[in-house]
């Protein structure tokens, strides 16, 4: 059982490790983007991530025989074992990353303006840290955006400041590990800002408001996973009293509205919506069992649409 006094370090995620990056692009030439740049974002990576490492050149990684074995499958379809017994309904595991896209509201950058996006890698994912730059650049020779707009790869670095790239030289900076962002106990009235859209699911069904158990069974299933797939480590706790104890958080302001979305999808041809809550929202209650998790979901977002930016909070109050 988890009582409500559990410490963060008792807790079995000591292999749980990220890498936040800040990344520093600048525009070659003109650049347009749209409103909400996360699909632009996440589909020319992953396009120029698979044509930077992909051998075989195959339509599915599931018909090719270097899957096992492949950056680009590993990354953005990892194989679920065929002997686990977890995600068995799923293809793919998690994607071991995050990438957000400038949230600025500008949509044109003129020749020699820089923006930035932030990239977090996780667990497994950290390894492949030159095949992220690396596919970054190729992105920005092929272009984004309407018009295809160009850019470079100016430098990267760790949110701590320190260099991972720059001059064409890639370091390997240290791994942030799960302890590392505990920063004390939490208050006792706590305020979320949600900065991307949030997509949960409860019961089947997408949620058009937000009770605190759900955040944390959003938050507590995408950790397992992540650890469990990407971490080499299962979380082993129990997640029915982490829920039963939720569900005595309240909520005592909610100032989130819904915020639509549409995206392209390359794949089903035809346009998505892909909107969820954005805003503020203030819970009260003792948040001590859950504060390693909501500290990590800072860094590693919390529903669906991770890979695309969404889902992306900041704690206001701690």
């Amino acid at each position: 059982m988890v009582s409500e006094g559990t410490a963060p370090q008792e807790l079995p995620l000591e292999s749980f490790s990220i890498l936040p990056l800040s990344l520093t692009l600048k525009a070659v030439t003109a650049i347009k983007l749209p409103a909400y740049k996360g699909s632009t974002f996440r589909g020319a990576f992953g396009a120029a991530f698979k044509r930077a490492t992909c051998v075989s050149k195959a339509k599915s990684c599931s018909e090719c025989i270097l899957k096992e074995r492949c950056p680009y499958s590993y990354v953005f379809e990892t194989p679920v074992p065929i002997t686990s017994d977890r995600m068995r309904k799923y293809p793919y595991a998690p994607h071991p990353f995050v990438l957000v896209p400038p949230l600025e509201d500008r949509r044109n950058y003129s020749p020699g303006e820089q923006f930035e996006v932030f990239l977090t890698l996780i667990c497994r994912g950290i390894d492949y840290l030159p095949y992220f730059l690396f596919a970054f650049g190729e992105m920005g020779k092929k272009g984004i955006g309407r018009g295809r707009g160009k850019f470079e790869l100016v430098e990267a670095r760790t949110t701590a400041g320190e260099a991972v790239y720059m001059d064409g030289t890639v370091r390997s900076p240290a791994s942030v590990r799960w302890g590392d962002i505990i920063d004390g106990p939490p208050p006792a009235e706590l305020t979320l800002k949600f900065l991307t859209p949030l997509r949960v699911r409860y019961r089947e069904r997408l949620c058009s408001d937000l009770e605190f158990h759900v955040l944390i069974r959003s938050l507590l299933r995408r950790i397992s996973l992540l650890s469990f797939f990407h971490c080499g480590q299962e979380l082993k706790a129990d997640f029915r009293g982490f829920i039963t104890q939720a569900q005595n958080v309240r909520t005592v302001r909610n100032h989130l509205v819904w915020h639509d979305w549409l995206r392209y999808s390359h794949r089903q041809r035809a346009k998505l919506k892909f909107g969820g809550l954005m805003g503020e929202i203030t819970f009260k209650g003792d948040f001590r069992p859950f504060w390693p998790f909501l500290r990590l979901g800072e860094w590693i977002h919390a529903g669906k649409g991770t890979s695309f930016g969404l889902g992306r909070y900041e704690i206001v109050s701690k």
